[in-house]
């Protein structure tokens, strides 16, 4: 019997039954090696899906397939008849486990997407407000709405149990059309709300028309924008004018969209403009569109999917049973352990593997270029490298077990020995302190950061139950080498240190003492480095009432490859509105009297359009501003802590994770991994 009794009871959306209440939400699936040119997805892009099917999910839906040929992307109307087949195998193989699949359809991005994308009206581009797109015409509008019901009746003839439709969400194309702010039009398609309704109304009536009244259509919906101007999102708890769609506006909308035929609402809140609420970062709120879902919720009969760190079964459980939502809707959670599902219902909680909100292997990952194949790179998870390589990442015992010395039970070093242990190998872990984690502890010490602690757990859980020998306060010697066939050397990085003038003193201190002791109690604070950890420093301490000072040597913050979009705007939204003092091209000189003495540079920069800001230009200057500093607090990056690897390196002696090179979380689980796995 199921742990969860309403989560695990099933769910009609029109007449296709879910056995359960979980849903994987929508992410981009569009990498070459996944889809192909028809929008199909390759026996990859497939056995994805179907893995998490396999894994207990209740209803797949999949990323956006675009309909617009001629895009740059792959297109079902690039030849509708090799989609159909190809996608038979992602319906069977779903099937096979009892789920259902929807396709999500898509009509592209207008404003949010490349500059000459079309657009409801002439509106600034969300990447570069300098380029402005062109006015959709009425003629491409009606071929969308075409495209929809073509696309979609390819779909069920491939076995597809219902579609989605990409969408009034997320200041997506059809989401653009139906608020005001980015709707000038005066043609039927602009104007009144039914006037900014039609397009995605004309679209679920198509479809309705070419593959019948009961096929299910789903709308992904935005109940509320969080927007406040272009290119500005609103944090929570902030009060602001609404831009886009409000509470009040959205009650009316979803009566208008059951209305005219949609079976389900899939809802989140935000736009491009406030894109951390879409995709929200590990410094947002857990189930973060609860709230606003159940409102809408009240409004109509369809059922309706709520999403965004969204995890806590007991939390779904509950709001089904009060009729506050119908379904449980993850994304990522799934990509880090396709297993969710199962492990709900089974009661593993300890079992699961966390979901961080990092966004470094999936959404980030997805709009990066693998320049070596010159294509886009597949979605994955930056803690799970088998996602997206279900047919690829096995890993099955050996027939010639060695006997392997893993040394640093940081993250990588306890990732090496988990795959060891399961490839059948005897592994002993060595860890010269007192506990598992490594710098991972300190990183992990936010009060928002309560997930990176529960994945600690969960690896120091595998440890116990792939049965590695864990050695805690025990460091390896050299000449302990002998007794080992293979040594994964994983003793991590040491924080930089500067000499800076003054920086001897008692108050000066360094990021990782600062985040083992969470003891800051001085009000000013100047913080040295404006990298992820600097800044998610200085975010903490200003919004607990601290006057924060942040200083960084280069011209930008946050300088950090494959960094999300959505996590750079959240962090900078936020500490912009607890009023964080952001001294960039700055260095401290020295730090005497309580002060630190902070060299700034200014340059001759440009205005948005590129020319020049005034009439008379300064060049480049230099001032010296001294600020109070109660305590200083220093984060500068790491150095390779190498020591051992040089003591004891030869051709059976692996260098991984920050010992290697200090990097982020998942190239030192993706390291360990690969170096692992067909060990």
């Amino acid at each position: 019997m199921s742990h969860y009794e309403h989560l695990f009871s099933p769910v009609k959306i029109g007449n296709v039954e879910i056995p359960n209440r979980i849903a994987l939400m929508p992410m981009g699936v569009f990498s070459p090696r996944l889809m192909n040119p028809d929008g199909s997805y390759t026996k990859d892009g497939a056995d994805y899906y179907i893995e998490r099917a396999k894994g207990g999910t209740g209803l797949i839906i999949t990323g956006l397939v675009p309909l617009p040929p001629g895009a740059g992307l792959p297109s079902i109307m690039n030849n509708l008849e090799s989609y159909t087949e190809n996608m038979k195998y992602l319906a069977d193989g779903v099937h096979k486990y009892g789920s259902k699949v929807f396709i999500m359809i898509s009509a592209l991005s207008g404003r949010s997407g490349h500059p000459g994308d079309p657009a409801p009206s002439a509106l600034p581009n969300v990447w570069d407000p300098r380029g402005v797109q062109r006015e959709m015409t009425v003629e491409e509008i009606h071929d969308y709405v075409k495209w929809f019901g073509m696309g979609a009746k390819a779909a069920k003839d491939a076995g597809i149990d219902g579609v989605e439709i990409h969408a009034v969400h997320e200041g997506y194309l059809l989401d653009q059309f139906t608020i005001s702010a980015f709707n000038k039009r005066t043609d039927e398609y602009g104007g009144s709300l039914e006037n900014r309704l039609r397009f995605p109304i004309e679209i679920v009536q198509e479809i309705k028309k070419t593959c019948g009244k009961d096929f299910p259509v789903s709308l992904r919906y935005s109940v509320v924008s969080k927007t406040k101007a272009f290119n500005r999102g609103a944090v929570p708890g902030e009060e602001f004018e609404e831009l886009g769609r409000t509470m009040e506006e959205s009650r009316k909308v979803v009566k208008m969209l059951e209305e005219a035929g949609y079976d389900m609402l899939d809802c989140d809140n935000g736009t491009y403009d406030a894109w951390y609420w879409p995709h929200p970062p590990v410094y947002m709120p857990k189930a973060l569109n609860l709230a606003d879902v159940a409102e809408i919720k009240k409004e109509v009969s369809i059922p309706v999917i709520c999403a965004g760190r969204f995890d806590d079964p007991e939390l779904a459980d509950t709001s089904i049973a009060e009729g506050k939502i119908d379904m449980m809707g993850m994304g990522r959670p799934l990509l880090a352990d396709p297993d969710l599902g199962n492990k709900f219902k089974e009661g593993r909680l300890d079992d699961v593997r966390p979901c961080i909100s990092c966004h470094f292997g999936c959404l980030s990952r997805i709009f990066q270029i693998d320049f070596k194949k010159m294509a886009t790179k597949d979605i994955s998870c930056a803690l799970n490298p088998r996602c997206g390589m279900e047919n690829h990442y096995n890993i099955e015992k050996t027939d010639a077990p060695i006997k392997v010395a893993v040394v640093g039970g940081g993250i990588a070093g306890m990732e090496a020995a988990r795959v060891c242990a399961l490839r059948g190998h005897e592994v002993d872990l060595y860890e010269k302190t007192d506990q598992l984690g490594g710098v991972f502890i300190p990183a992990a010490a936010f009060d928002f950061k309560d997930d990176d602690r529960k994945l600690i757990q969960w690896y120091r859980k595998q440890m116990v139950d792939t049965g590695v020998n864990v050695k805690l306060n025990t460091e390896f010697k050299p000449e302990d080498k002998a007794g080992y066939d293979k040594i994964f050397v994983c003793t991590g990085a040491k924080e930089r240190k500067l000499d800076t003038p003054g920086f001897d003193a008692p108050n000066v201190r360094y990021a990782i003492d600062v985040l083992n002791n969470q003891n800051i109690v001085d009000q000013n604070v100047v913080i040295i480095g404006g990298g992820l950890t600097g800044c998610e420093l200085a975010y903490d301490l200003a919004r607990k009432n601290k006057k924060v000072t942040l200083v960084e040597q280069l011209p930008t913050i946050m300088n950090v490859e494959g960094l999300s979009a959505a996590n750079y705007n959240c962090l900078a939204d936020l500490m912009d509105y607890y009023k964080v003092d952001i001294l960039k091209n700055s260095r401290v000189l020295k730090y005497e009297d309580g002060k630190a003495f902070v060299e700034i540079t200014t340059y001759n920069q440009p205005n948005i359009k590129d020319r020049a800001i005034g009439q008379a230009l300064q060049g480049v200057r230099r001032m010296v501003k001294p600020i109070e500093a109660d305590t200083v607090i220093v984060s500068v990056g790491y150095n390779a802590d190498q020591t051992l690897y040089n003591e004891i390196k030869d051709e059976n002696v692996i260098l991984l994770g920050d010992a290697q090179r200090p990097a982020n979380l998942m190239a030192a689980i993706w390291d360990a991994f690969e170096a692992c796995y067909k060990l």
